[in-house]
């Protein structure tokens, strides 16, 4: 289902490897209705199940659409990201301004920033869906997605939880 506003939720591996860790990748089609990401994530997620990761298969979610970048050359000028994340930062610049990035990887955010695209991450799907009622707490998906691997500064997880109201 699109979104009335016209507005195009990409997103990149990581949020959607951890929120299926976590058992709450679905929270993305809750709040958003449907996403998109690239062939490039699809094919990271594939990699990482072929190396024995539990990933989503993303052929089974009918509210995930894959799209490629219109203009691959677009890949080649964002330098030293991965190629999900460069193809998801692509996609954003095809898609300004209506597109929002979910990103997590803190060069591909800062790359993002400099072109000025609209972006959010996992912490910030978590802090949405309680404000939005569709989760009561922040902190026990976090500690759920430290425990599997997240990455986030102490510092970090104090600033989410006092946002969420959860100091």
């Amino acid at each position: 289902m699109p979104d009335p506003s016209g507005r195009m939720y990409i997103c990149n591996t990581s949020p959607l490897f951890y929120l299926h860790q976590v058992n709450r990748l679905t929270l993305l089609k809750d709040l958003y209705g449907s996403i998109v990401t690239t062939p490039e994530v699809q094919e990271e997620l594939a990699a990482g199940a072929d190396g024995g990761e539990d990933v989503p298969d993303l052929r089974h979610y009918d509210w995930i659409d894959i799209r490629s970048v219109a203009v691959p050359s677009y890949l080649d000028l964002i330098t030293d990201l991965g190629r999900g994340e460069a193809s998801v930062i692509a996609l954003g610049l095809e898609n300004r301004p209506n597109a929002l990035l979910i990103v997590d990887d803190k060069l591909g955010r800062r790359i993002a920033r400099l072109r000025s695209l609209a972006l959010t991450g996992t912490a910030g799907v978590l802090l949405k869906a309680k404000q939005l009622g569709k989760v009561a707490a922040v902190r026990p998906i976090l500690d759920d997605m430290v425990r599997v691997g997240f990455r986030l500064h102490a510092d970090v997880i104090a600033d989410i939880l006092d946002l969420a109201g959860e100091d």
